[in-house]
């Protein structure tokens, strides 16, 4: 009676063993446009060169302002063209990029802020490398993406002003900014 309890036994280890085993998994199709992601390594290409030509922090900070940028974009939760345009304008403005430059910068900072946990990881390389006016002035595009739409909804605001105190822009030199992107929005 001993084969039979070592017969079952060894059934088992063998059902547990396919149940273990590796299975086949077809690989997923492709679905993604070879020209974004073409578009997406010329970019990091260019800054590969220019962080090993000593231009790291240059690049942290378009990427953490992009992305702040792009988060104010998405604060009042509906982007529409002209936040968007905004966004561009400010990043095209800010470090002087051509358009398509612009756009593909925006494109990662969308990427950053979809896997952001927090505004620190940006607003820590703001502070880092900017001065008071630098900060101020960042704090006036993030003012201009809100007022692009045309209204300066409640969570706009509020995610201006929680920049702005990351990034120690008193509250006089907050509401200054504020006034001077609605007058410029009027």
């Amino acid at each position: 009676m001993q084969t039979g309890f070592f017969q079952v036994s060894l059934k088992c280890a063998g059902e547990a063993a396919q149940l273990c085993a590796p299975r086949f998994t077809p690989p997923l199709p492709t679905i993604c446009d070879h020209t974004v992601i073409d578009r997406i390594r010329q970019f990091f290409s260019r800054q590969e060169e220019e962080i090993l030509s000593g231009g790291g922090s240059k690049h942290a900070l378009r990427m953490a302002t992009a992305t702040l940028l792009v988060e104010m974009s998405r604060a009042d939760r509906q982007v529409d063209d002209t936040e968007t345009d905004a966004v561009l304008a400010a990043i095209r403005a800010r470090f002087d990029l051509a358009e398509q430059e612009a756009r593909d910068l925006a494109d990662l900072g969308h990427d950053r802020a979809d896997h952001a946990t927090s505004l620190y990881e940006f607003t820590r390389v703001l502070n880092e490398q900017l001065s008071r006016e630098q900060k101020l002035h960042i704090v006036e595009l993030l003012w201009d993406v809100a007022y692009a739409d045309g209204r300066i909804d409640k969570y706009e605001e509020q995610l201006v002003r929680k920049i702005a105190e990351l990034i120690y822009v008193p509250h006089p030199d907050f509401i200054a900014a504020k006034l001077r992107a609605e007058a410029r929005a009027s």
